[in-house]
Order: structure tokens, then sequence, then C-alpha cells
């Protein structure tokens, strides 16, 4: 596993080890953030990595531009990756690590009145279903107008429903499935 691209491209990251965490696979992550790109969605974003495992994409994004990242994160040895890799790719200063689980941060940032211009969540995969329902509303109101939510999920699953937000796009990449929500458009 390697960072793609920009600042820090080419270096390696580390991956927890264990069967709970599963990094996104170098050809959909290209993918993602070919099209990211193309929509001028990095430059200067603010990132929200949810479910972040490695931390793997809010890595990518800030080694291309992004302005910062809050990476959410409750399992120990994903947080341990996390930080190694965010110092090996000296992205630590523009990163905060949030060690708590998904709907707590979530509500805590939401509380704070953060906002964030682009959102990655990549539950388990088994849980995935579950985990997006949980967290309900939460993530339409944390998205910036104009932001961009990356939504992760295994192959032949449903996609994800986040209310206040609608389906822009749904991709897949061999056993992985991307869906890119954004605000729902007023008529």
């Amino acid at each position: 596993m390697r960072v793609i691209a920009g600042e820090a491209g080419g270096l390696e990251l580390e991956a927890p080890r264990g069967l709970y965490t599963r990094p996104t696979s170098a050809r959909l992550k290209e993918a993602l953030f070919a099209m990211l790109e193309s929509r001028g969605l990095l430059r200067e974003a603010r990132v929200l990595d949810v479910f972040a495992g490695s931390g793997q994409l809010a890595i990518e994004a800030l080694s291309r531009g992004a302005r910062a990242a809050v990476l959410v994160e409750s399992a120990r040895p994903a947080l341990v990756a996390i930080r190694r890799n965010l110092l090996h790719c000296r992205l630590e200063t523009r990163a905060t690590v949030l060690p708590r689980p998904a709907l707590r941060a979530l509500r805590e940032l939401q509380a704070a009145g953060a906002s964030f211009d682009l959102i990655f969540m990549d539950p388990p995969y088994e849980a995935a279903a579950a985990e997006f329902a949980r967290l309900g509303e939460l993530p339409a109101g944390l998205l910036a107008p104009g932001g961009i939510l990356v939504a992760e999920r295994a192959r032949g699953t449903d996609c994800p429903c986040f209310p206040g937000l609608e389906l822009l796009r749904d991709c897949q990449q061999g056993g992985q499935m991307l869906s890119f929500h954004e605000h729902a458009k007023s008529f």
C-alpha cells in the first residue's frame, strides 16, 4: 500500500494487522482520486475520513493538496497505523485523529459546527449497511455546500441512503463499490 501522488507520493503505508480493516485497492483509489481531482475537489479541501483504518484515503487527499483532515477510528491497531503513517508522510500537522466510535465522533463534530468538503466513509463491509443506517442525518449536517461524500462497500450490496443527500454516482471496481453523494438540490 502506497501513497499514489502528491507530496508524499510513492511512500509506503502501514496497514493494521487483523481482519477488521480492509485497505482500499490501489486501482479503486486511483480511480477515486482521479475523479475527485477532475472535479477540483481536493485543493484546500477539509476532509473527514470515517472508519479511517490505515488512514490511506485521508493521507492521499492531504498529499494531493487538501488543507486538513480529521480521521475517525476506534480500533487500537488501526490508530497506531494511522499515527505512524501520518508521521512517515510528514502530514501529521494537517491531520487530527479522533480515537472514538464513528457515531460519537460525528455527533461531537456536528456540535462543534465542523464542516467538510470531502467525507470518506468506509466501514467494515460486514457491518456497512448497519453503520450507514446508524449515522442517519449526521453526514449531511457535516458536508459543506458543494461537497461530496464517498461511501465504500462490497460489490452486490445496496447503495447507502443518507437523509438530506442524493446519489450523484455509483461505480464498481472489482469487488468494491463507491457511491458519491451530494446535498439534495431543491427545485
